[in-house]
């Protein structure tokens, strides 16, 4: 979102300074030409806000951008500003300063406020809603919260390097990038490209994960049992070893970490996995809510350049207000 706003104050930047030099060379005194400039404002402003109003009500998660309230508010504002623009050109020239002046304070609010307010969420927090249960009931479908994205280091524009870095603990519970090569690389029954996941560390790198009878193993051991860890009283997945084929079994570690495991054993992942081996600079992530969890199990590994902070404050709704643990 941090890019969104970037840009829409870019533009608004750059609308400012074009008025400023047609004022300057006389070129907005008529009334007509004054009334489509007014136009041009008004279409550039109100939709850069219903973009980002729509884009925020959708918690920024990646969600398909809705697209049909967007042109119902796109015809509201159409409307308006033809009658804006009829009305302006009925307008005498001494009022046009006064006009010319809130405009360009508007502008300057705008681009002002989207300068300042994309480098915070870039380095500093970024919003977050909860989309899913996968996380129940630590948090809940609709929660609404703040990611600290400096919890791990600041991050560096343009690249994957992070300023005082710090390490990434087991149990943390991380905001990323959900790691897709491209639109069509589809799991958890669709396309998940360009979403930010929210999950919990269970592996680091280089330990070796399984999961039996949907315990959790690590490097051979029974992980121990967490109080934030969500069952359901449900029958289990169950298929011995012997029943993959050799050459499968073989490939098991290419496919997890090429985000190709579900479509070869679907659910039986749930309760039935690896052992894999957690790459270098990756991580291995796990809803709380775990039978019911799109997650490392199914699509992989989380690169540690996809992680883009620490979930950190939750703020709505009030009543569940506080610290995230």
């Amino acid at each position: 979102m941090e890019a969104r706003l970037f840009i829409i104050a870019c533009i608004m930047y750059v609308f400012a300074y074009v008025t400023r030099q047609l004022i300057k060379k006389n070129k907005l005194s008529k009334p007509t030409s004054f009334a489509w400039w007014h136009a041009l404002y008004l279409l550039s402003i109100l939709h850069g806000a219903l973009y980002l109003v729509l884009f925020v009500m959708g918690g920024g998660t990646g969600e398909p951008f809705n697209w049909s309230r967007f042109s119902i508010g796109s015809l509201a504002i159409i409307a308006y500003t033809i009658y804006d623009f009829i009305r302006n050109r009925r307008l005498p020239e001494k009022s046009h300063e006064s006009l010319f002046k809130a405009a360009l304070d508007w502008c300057n609010t705008v681009y002002f406020a989207g300068f300042v307010a994309s480098i915070v969420m870039f380095f500093f927090l970024q919003a977050f809603k909860i989309p899913s249960a996968s996380m129940r009931d630590t948090l809940l479908e609709g929660d609404h919260l703040f990611v600290n994205k400096t919890a791990y280091g600041i991050r560096l524009p343009f690249t994957h390097k992070r300023l005082f870095e710090k390490p990434i603990q087991r149990g943390d519970i991380i905001v990323f990038a959900f790691p897709a090569d491209s639109r069509e690389q589809i799991n958890c029954g669709g396309s998940q490209y360009g979403r930010d996941f929210v999950k919990r560390v269970v592996g680091l790198p280089g330990e070796t994960v399984e999961v039996k009878d949907s315990r959790i193993y690590i490097n051979g051991q029974p992980a121990a049992l967490q109080s934030y860890e969500k069952y359901d009283d449900t029958p289990r997945q169950h298929y011995a070893p012997s029943e993959v084929p050799p050459a499968l079994a073989e490939s098991y570690q290419i496919l997890w970490e090429a985000h190709k495991l579900e479509p070869v054993f679907g659910m039986f992942l749930r309760d039935q996995f690896g052992p894999v081996v957690v790459p270098e600079n990756a991580y291995f992530a796990m809803g709380d809510n775990r039978d019911n969890s799109c997650d490392s199990r199914f699509w992989g590994p989380v690169p540690k350049q996809n992680i883009k902070g620490k979930a950190w404050l939750l703020h709505w709704p009030p009543s569940r207000m506080g610290f995230v643990k």
